[in-house]
């Protein structure tokens, strides 16, 4: 069950979107062949095993033959040694002799040994001082290292004996004796480790001999191994028999490892490399092919160069190889599992793994017979890790910048806000976003495959919508509070001046001017990633782009409409009230708000783009209309029938459009304003004419409120019931086709 929802979730990643179907013939073919790759690596391993297991039968048969006709010689020479005593008179005389005999013999050459141990271990001593001096030849190995396996039989024969003889205070004496022997022998070691350490360079400069002197000696200790290791079996697997045969109780030599240090050597050499190599990957990701050179040429040098002078049975070639794939498997799984990788360095890795196989085939290596596949199979799946490092890296930045965005908004301290090369107000981080997601662009780009592009655009696509809501409600929180009754204007012209900027911001975003090769942040953005995805995924693209232009332009004349209500609210608290009531017939209100205007306007038409002055003047127009109308319901408001309220109307009207007429948007400024003109007939109108009157003003406005209707004709002098309920019936029986919303929809 778990491996299904593996499946559907891995399903779900690769075919995240409709036009993703059109993949499915190329993920079935790199399938297909990620199967053949590794069917070819089963069959391969299959096949070795069965030989491997074969061969180890029947050498395992070959042991068991070989190990009872041993047992039967052992036992017919056993009994031949029990007739003969009694074939031979006096053979325990005779064998006693013998005995001595021998024991005399071995102590005068274990005397005649330990009395010129010291002079031979000097010796010693002065080859390896000489080889010190030309460590890439040392001429005296082979005489040290036979010299030194004499020294160290001796010793363990001695010490093999003296333990045997229980005599502790022999045991430290001939301790002490020995003691220089180790220093001598871990000297020869490091001779041995450093020409095993350096066995590729004496290959490159033709240093032959010291590589046959040095395969010579770890030949001989492996073949010393194999022997004390086969006594060492034998005598653990047959002790009875092996206590009355003096030839296999009499061996105290103990294996050395020379072959297994050898072989540690070479991946010690190799790791050091890739250490090396690792510092120069992550400075350089892209030319990770040079810094692995050094890969394949120690490969061709003991291809050529080493593989004649080493023993066949050790098949030098196939080793090194062994090690050095296994090396460059867990040096490249060590890289894509560290959670800190950069897309770049994730890139080099994937589009590294058909390069190393196409130069280990020219050495000779198919990739069946690297068992160890260099990257585990996971390339599908590094691919998706690299579109997701990228995607990360962008939400990664957004955040970044948005937070500092959120911190500058809400501080709005001094010098927060730069100026484009226009003088329009800007904030500090529009410039980087952009920057940022074109490099990220650039990164996706260059994994060549149009489902990581996608995927990465997908992300971007989903962060710019995301950061136009966060901007929405920061704008909306940081006004909120200056729009309570009795909230303190300090700080509310750094507040105007950064609902400029914001806004300024969304218009660059899509600033596209074709006669003057202007291309705005959104345009250079789908330039930039067009090429990098597939032409039906572009669809998709068109669709995402128009909403995200769409979001630019809404949350730009969002900043302006709430800039103005701020003016509305904070700049006319007091002015408002007074329309319609008594104080408006004698005071000059509307020219006190124009005035205002035109002091907001002469102030910000330097540092607000030209477009949106547009629209801040068409927000000024319609915010002022819908209060004006909407003063009908101020608290003593009245239309009295023996003041000149009409030409108080007219007044009003004339004084904004004096204003609002300086403006290309005038036209349709006056044309909203005409609603005005019904206000007044429905004012000034015969009681029995008001239900006439209403019926033209609802044919021409559908969506004129009822209840604020109510509140116009309240404040005539001459309100009654009758006048309202003749409009409520001449409501239900007008019926008008619903159009696009007009400016009694704001009118509440």
């Amino acid at each position: 069950m778990a491996d299904n929802e593996g499946v559907t979730v891995q399903l779900a990643e690769l075919l995240r979107h409709p036009e993703d179907l059109d993949k499915i013939p190329f993920l079935k073919s790199e399938f297909i062949r990620k199967k053949a790759a590794m069917d070819g690596q089963l069959k391969v391993g299959l096949k070795e095993q069965l030989e491997i297991t074969q061969s180890g039968m029947n050498s395992i048969g070959d042991g068991q033959r070989t190990v009872n006709q041993i047992k039967e010689e052992l036992m017919k020479i056993d009994k031949l040694c029990a007739e003969s005593q009694n074939m031979i008179r006096d053979f325990p005389n005779i064998n006693l002799v013998s005995q001595v005999h021998r024991n005399f013999t071995q102590v005068e050459k274990m005397k005649a040994n330990i009395e010129s141990f010291d002079s031979r271990l000097d010796e010693l001593a002065r080859l390896l001082s000489e080889d010190d001096q030309d460590l890439e030849n040392q001429h005296n190995i082979l005489n040290v290292h036979y010299g030194l396996t004499q020294l160290r039989d001796i010793r363990d024969d001695a010490m093999d004996q003296i333990k045997r003889a229980l005599d502790a205070s022999l045991e430290n004496t001939l301790q002490n004796h020995f003691e220089r022997l180790e220093d001598v022998v871990n000297w020869f070691d490091e001779h041995i480790g450093q020409a095993c350490m350096n066995l590729i360079p004496l290959v490159q400069t033709d240093n032959k001999s010291m590589i046959v002197r040095l395969a010579v000696i770890i030949e001989e200790e492996e073949k010393s191994d194999k022997k004390v290791k086969a006594l060492q079996d034998a005598q653990r697997d047959y002790k009875d028999l092996a206590s009355r045969f003096k030839s296999m109780n009499t061996s105290a030599r103990q294996i050395r490892g020379y072959k297994e240090k050898f072989l540690k050597a070479i991946e010690l050499s190799a790791q050091q490399k890739f250490d090396s190599a690792e510092e120069r990957f992550f400075e350089d990701p892209d030319k990770l092919s040079k810094i692995m050179a050094w890969f394949f040429n120690d490969l061709v040098a003991v291809k050529q160069g080493m593989a004649e002078l080493m023993p066949k049975k050790w098949k030098i070639y196939k080793t090194y190889t062994d090690i050095y794939h296994s090396l460059m498997h867990n040096w490249l799984i060590r890289r894509i599992d560290d959670p800190n990788l950069a897309p770049p360095h994730m890139l080099a890795i994937i589009e590294w793994s058909e390069k190393y196989y196409g130069k280990m085939n020219k050495l000779g290596w198919i990739q069946e017979e690297l068992q160890l596949p260099v990257l585990d199979n996971r390339e599908i799946e590094l691919i998706r890790d690299y579109r997701q490092l990228i995607v990360r890296s962008v939400d990664e930045w957004m955040d970044r910048m948005f937070t500092t965005d959120r911190k500058s908004f809400a501080e709005r301290k001094e010098g927060s806000l730069d100026n484009d090369e226009h003088g329009f107000f800007r904030t500090k981080t529009l410039g980087d976003m952009w920057r940022m997601l074109r490099e990220q662009v650039l990164v996706a780009g260059n994994s060549g495959r149009t489902d990581v592009a996608e995927g990465v655009i997908d992300a971007m696509f989903t962060a710019l919508k995301s950061r136009q809501n966060l901007w929405q409600k920061m704008v909306d929180d940081q006004s909120a509070k200056y729009k309570a009754p009795t909230a303190e204007q300090d700080g509310l012209q750094v507040l105007q001046d950064w609902l400029v900027a914001i806004a300024n911001d969304q218009i660059a975003c899509i600033d596209d001017n074709a006669e003057a090769g202007q291309m705005g942040y959104l345009s250079r953005f789908q330039r930039d990633f067009e090429p990098l995805v597939s032409p039906t995924y572009m669809a998709h693209a068109n669709a995402e782009l128009e909403t995200i232009r769409d979001g630019f332009v809404d949350l730009s004349t969002h900043c302006i409409t709430t800039f103005v209500s701020l003016i509305f609210i904070i700049d006319f608290r007091s002015v408002l009230p007074e329309f319609f009531t008594t104080k408006w017939y004698t005071e000059y209100g509307m020219k006190r708000i124009i005035t205002t205007f035109e002091d907001y306007i002469n102030d910000y038409q330097g540092v607000l783009h030209s477009s949106l002055l547009d629209i801040f003047v068409e927000e000024l127009a319609d915010e002022l209309l819908v209060r004006y109308l909407s003063s009908v319901r101020n608290k003593g408001a009245k239309f009295r029938r023996g003041e000149s309220f009409t030409d108080k109307f007219k007044d009003d009207v004339l004084t904004s459009f004096d204003f609002f007429g300086k403006y290309p948007e005038f036209a349709s400024i006056k044309r909203k304003w005409r609603v005005v003109d019904y206000l007044v007939r429905m004012l000034e109108s015969d009681k029995t004419a008001v239900a006439t009157v209403y019926e033209a003003f609802k044919r021409e406005y559908w969506d004129v409120q009822l209840s604020w209707v109510e509140s116009a004709l309240k404040a005539r002098d001459d309100y009654d019931r009758s006048m309202l309920s003749s409009v409520k019936a001449k409501a239900s029986e007008v019926y008008v086709d619903r159009g696009p919303e007009t400016i009694m929809s704001k009118v509440k």
